[in-house]
């Protein structure tokens, strides 16, 4: 799965990153390589913690795809 995001120049130093299509979905690194690490990890978790929240009734069926 590919999703883009947003990497800016943090005023103090080092960088932060959004992702626009996950609501909440921002972190931050001192180095370009610790917030794109940072920014899988919190991508990642936002995703598990919003298939996790999802309320289905018994009739539905979850299906994963590829994007």
């Amino acid at each position: 799965m590919k999703i883009k995001a947003i990497v800016h120049e943090a005023e103090e130093g080092g960088y932060w990153a959004e992702v626009p299509a996950l609501p909440g979905c921002v972190t931050e690194g001192e180095t370009w390589e610790e917030v794109i690490e940072n920014l899988q990890e919190a991508t990642q978790g936002w995703l598990e913690v919003a298939n996790e929240s999802q309320k289905n009734k018994d009739t539905d069926r979850i299906v994963e795809i590829a994007i």
